[in-house]
């Protein structure tokens, strides 16, 4: 494995392997085996573009041979940072063909985060677009490329600048032969999810990613007449492989890309492709929940609705079947591994309120506060490890000491509890735990009763400052229509059985959200938004 990795113990792995959970595949071998089935099937939608499998595989190729020809070797680092088009999707399959280890990079991010990127990755190459929304990122590039010797070729798709190269005009040698790919090797990097800090490098094996696209695959029960909405950004582990854009071309299906979760740009999407399957964020669906209300889209195509990254609120979930008229998923799943999908055969119920049961038998998981077990039912730190949970960021040898226990669990910072019927439920954040005057809040809690209300149309609580007690509670409120107020909505949460202590000391009211560039509510940023309401 590439230095700077931590493996799975040669036991367990070897375990793996003999169980058939490892099969020894390279992660484009499952595009090589979907073209081997049906060349002239359609691989990838976009705006007008409608791409064959035979015409992807044949442009991965062409783009394989010429990143070899521009001197990307076997195992070197290359900073992919492009939008939800088809030319990321045959970048990162051309990258892997070259046994180069794409690192996946934002749009949104900017120079510090791209900065950032290049140096813990030790990347020499960036592949970048000329612009996107207005931004130049050839300059960006240009910028990155003057403060790090290490970065020998700028890429661009589209028009080049300077000694920058263009991927519409890589040629490679005809005779070029791709090198063998060690399956149980780095596939290429993920971002890790933190909302402080700079992002922290996943590695991903060919090994570990081709057994969950097969587990969530089987899951939502994936076949070659699925049609995939690429709503949200693709470099999303979600979007990316839960079981998204690997998983249909695995299976044969097609993959329909947009740059937007937005409801005016996907749902006509939906009917004109016949679109089965998509996945959004919280924030994304309350927006195509009120559009479903006006749209003119016929959705009846839409078999299945993923809904992750953030917590979902029963009541929002009730309304997605009505509404939308799909089966909903619930989803919780970060980029470092583990997996829960809620079954298309459970209970309503459990649907509703629960996150659903891990992809995998091999799965492990504690809920754990501090290092002893909690008792069944109770809240704690969700705590794992398995087939395809790393053992490890890549160069972060003390945050690795914290972050996984001696025997390689992964502590997640997630609060969890599991059901007797052994589905996750998450209640929050380990940070996002409030103590006023000593007392424990949970804000994940006090949200999902916030939005019970009427008024309410989105909710999240956030610690503030506080010279008595330390910290105190604000509630950060979008209002349906008519503004609440701090009475109000303390009498509605103390008529549904809050303890007077969880109260909002103070309401704030904003018109969104804001959230960060990987989907989830960016609360030190509302921190410092928000009109107080009077009590």
């Amino acid at each position: 494995m590439l230095t700077g990795c931590t493996p799975w113990p040669d036991e367990t792995a070897e375990h793996y392997r003999q169980q058939g959970i490892w099969r020894g595949e390279p992660l484009g071998l499952l595009l090589t085996q979907a073209v081997e089935r049906d060349r002239d099937a359609i691989a990838l939608v976009h705006d007008d573009r409608r791409i064959t499998y035979g015409e992807l595989d044949d442009w991965v190729n062409r783009l394989a041979a010429g990143f070899a020809h521009h001197g990307i070797a076997a195992g070197e680092r290359v900073v992919v940072q492009l939008p939800n088009t088809p030319e990321f999707v045959a970048i990162i399959f051309a990258l892997m063909r070259v046994d180069a280890k794409p690192v996946f990079s934002l749009i949104a991010h900017r120079d510090t985060e791209v900065d950032h990127l290049v140096r813990l990755s030790g990347a020499t190459h960036y592949i970048f677009p000329e612009a996107h929304r207005g931004y130049d990122h050839r300059a960006l590039a240009a910028r990155i490329g003057a403060e790090n010797d290490l970065l020998r070729t700028l890429f661009v798709v589209g028009e080049p600048t300077g000694d920058m190269v263009a991927v519409d005009a890589l040629a490679g040698v005809d005779d070029w032969t791709p090198p063998p790919v060690d399956p149980s090797d780095v596939a290429f990097f993920l971002l890790s999810g933190g909302t402080t800090a700079l992002p922290k490098l996943i590695p991903r094996t060919h090994d570990d990613y081709v057994y969950q696209v097969r587990q969530t695959s089987a899951v939502c029960e994936l076949g070659k007449t699925d049609v995939y909405l690429t709503a949200l950004p693709v470099e999303f582990n979600f979007t990316w492989g839960c079981p998204g854009v690997i998983g249909i071309l695995a299976a044969g299906g097609t993959v329909v890309m947009v740059d937007n979760p937005s409801p005016t740009l996907g749902m006509p999407l939906v009917e004109r492709e016949r679109v089965t399957i998509t996945s959004l964020v919280p924030s994304a669906l309350t927006l195509w929940l009120e559009a479903a209300e006006w749209t003119p889209a016929d959705l009846s195509s839409l078999r299945l609705l993923q809904v992750g990254s953030a917590k979902l609120s029963p009541a929002m979930a009730a309304r997605v079947t009505p509404t939308l008229g799909c089966d909903l998923q619930q989803v919780f799943g970060m980029a470092e591994g583990l997996l829960c999908l809620v079954r298309a055969d459970a209970p309503q119920e459990v649907k509703l309120s629960t996150q659903g049961l891990a992809i995998s038998p091999a799965d492990e998981i504690r809920i754990m506060d501090g290092d002893e077990l909690v008792p069944e039912g109770m809240i704690g730190e969700l705590v794992t490890r398995g087939p395809y949970t790393i053992r490890g960021y890549y160069q972060a040898p003390e945050h690795n000491a914290r972050a996984f226990t001696a025997d390689g669990f992964y502590r997640s910072g997630d609060l969890a509890r599991l059901t007797p019927g052994g589905e996750l439920v998450i209640e929050g954040r380990i940070k996002d735990v409030i103590i006023r005057g000593g007392d424990k809040i949970n804000a994940a809690e006090i949200e999902e009763y916030l939005l019970a209300d009427d008024a309410v149309t989105a909710a999240a609580v956030v610690g503030m400052p506080d010279e008595l007690f330390g910290e105190r509670s604000c509630a950060f409120i979008v209002p349906a229509e008519v503004v609440p107020t701090l009475a109000h909505l303390r009498s509605s949460l103390h008529a549904r059985g809050v303890a007077d202590y969880k109260l909002p000391d103070e309401i704030r009211i904003v018109t969104e959200l804001p959230l960060t560039p990987l989907g989830k509510i960016d609360k030190k940023a509302l921190a410092r938004t928000g009109e107080v309401v009077p009590s």
